[in-house]
């Protein structure tokens, strides 16, 4: 199978199907975006964000990577956050991790080879620092599901102290950071209860 080609097809379908059923929508679109929400989360595949919450195209600013990590050393993490912040002016940033995450998964496990090692440390060290509550759980799945969820209320630490969300709101600019779980067993997002909510 021709995969490229099978993309274009069904690019043109898309695209003829959308400009049928609300004429001008691309035209209008390519005059600029205003996302209310900085979505960031995981690369995995199966949670594209504007499927899941059914959103059309421009409505939010993404920014994805393997498992949804704010890195103080990524400097495209921090580029994202930062248009986000003081471009556009978002209102929301959400971190939305999702349980069964190979990222995750990963970090439990045996060093890697490659740069994807590297880019793991940070969940390791959530896990070293939750490890008496992670080992207390009774088997894998629910420890990688705890995992998940702890490491997006440590992302969103990330996100609370990085210098554009800062400055933002010692200037009063009114943003709200969020951290959010995807169930893929089930399709359905909840909230974490995280200690910085927004001001």
């Amino acid at each position: 199978m021709d995969i490229p080609k099978l993309l274009f097809t069904k690019n043109r379908a898309w695209a003829k199907r959308v400009e049928e059923e609300e004429p001008g929508f691309f035209e209008h679109l390519s005059q600029g975006q205003t996302p209310k929400c900085l979505w960031i989360g995981c690369a995995d595949s199966r949670v594209p964000p504007d499927t899941l919450l059914d959103l059309p195209p421009g409505s939010l600013f993404v920014h994805r990577n393997i498992a949804n990590v704010v890195s103080p050393s990524d400097p495209s993490g921090l580029s994202v956050i930062q248009y986000a912040v003081e471009v556009l002016r978002v209102k929301h940033i959400i971190v939305c991790g999702h349980y069964g995450c190979g990222g995750v998964n990963a970090s439990m496990g045996e060093p890697l080879s490659g740069s994807i090692d590297g880019w793991l440390e940070p969940l390791r060290e959530v896990y070293d620092l939750h490890r008496a509550e992670l080992g207390a759980l009774g088997d894998d799945e629910n420890r990688s599901d705890r995992l998940c969820e702890l490491n997006v209320i440590e992302q969103v630490g990330h996100v609370c102290t990085s210098d554009p969300v800062s400055n933002a709101w010692a200037c009063g600019q009114e943003l709200f950071v969020h951290g959010w779980i995807y169930s893929m067993k089930s399709g359905l997002i909840k909230e974490l209860q995280v200690p910085i909510a927004g001001h």
